[in-house]
C-alpha cells in the first residue's frame, strides 16, 4: 500500500534549540534537571553548557515529503528510539530532515495493519550527525481503509 514511499526523504529544516522551548518542554516532561536550565549547572558540567532533554527532537521541524499522505487521526505510535552522538546544545542550530526506511503489512486479532518505519535525522551546519530517531508508525486497519477511499 506505502511501499512506493520508501526511500523518499523530506528536504532539510534548521531547527534552533531555544532556551524558552527548553524549559517548557522540561516542565511538560516533570523532569527538572538543572542541566537543563541553569547557567551555573552548564557552565560546570562536562559539556561547559546547558543541554537540551534527550526526547527533545520531538519538537522538530523534519519538513514533510510531499507523497506521505497519512490521515490525521487514528495513527499509532508504535515504536520510537534515539541514539546520539553528543548531547544537543541550547542555542545550537540542527539541521532535520527523515526518511522512510521500511513499509510491511502484517494481520492481527484485529485485522490488517501496516507498520512505516521511519528515520528522522539531526545534523549541524557542517552537515555532521548529532542523532538518529527511528520510529515506527502502525495503520489499523480501519485507517489502512480510509485512506483507499
Amino acid at each position: 500500500m506505502l511501499k512506493n514511499l520508501i526511500g523518499k526523504r523530506s528536504d532539510k529544516v534548521k531547527n534552533t534549540i531555544e532556551k524558552g522551548a527548553v524549559r517548557k518542554f522540561a516542565e511538560a516532561i516533570g523532569d527538572p534537571a538543572p542541566i537543563y536550565l541553569d547557567e551555573e549547572v552548564g557552565k560546570n558540567s562536562i559539556y561547559k553548557r546547558n543541554i537540551a532533554p534527550p526526547t527533545f527532537p520531538v519538537t522538530f521541524n523534519y519538513g514533510f515529503i510531499p507523497e506521505m499522505k497519512l490521515p490525521s487521526k487514528g495513527i499509532i505510535h508504535g515504536e520510537q528510539n534515539y541514539h546520539y552522538e553528543r548531547p544537543l546544545f541550547i542555542g545550537e542550530e540542527v539541521y532535520c530532515h527523515m526518511e522512510i526506511k521500511d513499509y510491511y503489512e502484517k494481520t492481527g486479532r484485529n485485522g490488517d495493519m501496516s507498520f512505516l518505519v521511519i528515520n528522522r535525522i539531526g545534523e549541524d551546519e557542517n552537515g555532521n550527525l548529532l542523532f538518529s530517531e527511528n520510529r515506527v508508525v502502525i495503520l489499523n486497519d480501519a485507517v489502512r481503509k480510509g485512506m483507499l477511499v
